[in-house]
């Protein structure tokens, strides 16, 4: 029992590292042709996530191998009854990548504009997306006892699913925002913050109402009443938020961006803590649910995953750490001369 409920906490954490680190790729993608008023600086915004957006990546694979491998049942299920929103998310990813590669091999005006609406939808897209699917997992996907789902693309498409969808949509806005605060520098610079800034209180407001939404909708709240402790997950994700306005007011904009981080993590954390041990909520029956202990791999399997777990992911996250402080420094127009700059 104890490896499930290990995997079930390493299978969130993974998700709430994917979310947080390509998180600030999707909103710096989407507000392209908001903040891109040259193509100068359209350039200089791919290009401070130019060195670290297929790394991010790296974090989206490590979570669907871990929920293939650790719990082999919720993959079967999830990739069968979510698969239209996984493969509209799958094309938008490769419509991003190919469109951040693709833009500048024309000069022609039409040419770039039209790779720039291609990785303003591959980025906005799976952002919206994934909120969508998380959130309806937090709901309760309709499968039966043999995992079939009862739906189709448009039943995900519910209320309390479109909340999720934009609620990640302006975590990831904002997220971007302070990426471009401090990657960035003069107008370009005054435009992403001025945009942080506008986009806090509506990423407030979307935070509350899918918390109180959660509350009618789903059933995570049950865990936290249980035991009120975890009530502290909720405090630090809303403090890192309030945190972020702070480090805003102060110009300390770094601060400000790992307080979102912290913020997309809590809010993932939220929803995975109020799952627990469902994996794979049936809003049909409770009975048809997939849990971490009905739906894992065997002992052996999850122990020896466990020590490949504990050697490489150390080793990922130290080489993204050098990474990110390997590209520090802002991206000037300097750096647009490059051979391999976007």
């Amino acid at each position: 029992m104890t490896l499930q409920i290990t995997w079930f906490l390493l299978w969130g954490l993974l998700w709430a590292l994917f979310f947080m680190t390509d998180g600030f790729d999707f909103g710096v993608g989407t507000l392209l042709p908001f903040l891109g008023k040259t193509d100068d600086d359209k350039r200089m915004m791919i290009n401070t996530i130019g060195p670290t957006w297929n790394g991010n990546e790296v974090w989206l694979l490590t979570a669907g191998g871990v929920t293939f491998a650790a719990f082999p049942k919720v993959y079967a299920v999830m990739f069968s009854s979510l698969y239209s929103a996984l493969m509209l998310i799958l094309f938008a990813l490769i419509l991003r990548g190919v469109s951040f590669e693709f833009r500048g091999k024309v000069e022609s005006a039409s040419w770039r504009r039209f790779w720039d609406g291609c990785i303003f939808i591959g980025s906005a897209a799976p952002a919206v997306l994934f909120g969508v699917a998380f959130a309806n997992i937090f709901k309760g996907i309709p499968i039966d006892q043999n995992g079939v789902y009862h739906g189709n693309l448009l039943t995900l498409l519910n209320p309390y699913g479109l909340c999720g969808g934009i609620l990640f949509l302006f975590l990831f806005l904002q997220h971007g925002a302070l990426w471009l605060s401090f990657k960035t520098e003069k107008s370009l610079q005054q435009r992403a913050i001025q945009t942080a800034e506008r986009l806090w209180p509506i990423v407030l407001t979307a935070a509350v109402v899918f918390l109180v939404y959660s509350k009618f909708a789903t059933h995570l709240y049950d865990n936290y009443l249980n035991r009120p402790i975890l009530f502290l997950i909720i405090l630090v994700t809303v403090l890192a938020l309030l945190g972020v306005k702070f480090y805003l007011k102060k110009q300390c904009y770094v601060s400000a961006w790992i307080a979102s981080a912290i913020t997309i993590v809590g809010a993932t954390f939220y929803g995975v803590i109020g799952l627990f041990p469902c994996l794979f909520p049936s809003s049909i029956d409770p009975s048809f649910s997939l849990t971490a202990f009905n739906a894992s791999s065997s002992p052996l399997t999850l122990t020896i995953m466990l020590g490949v777990v504990i050697v490489f992911v150390p080793i990922i996250l130290a080489y993204q750490a050098w990474s990110y402080n390997l590209f520090k420094s802002k991206t000037t127009l300097e750096d647009l001369a490059y051979e391999d700059a976007y």
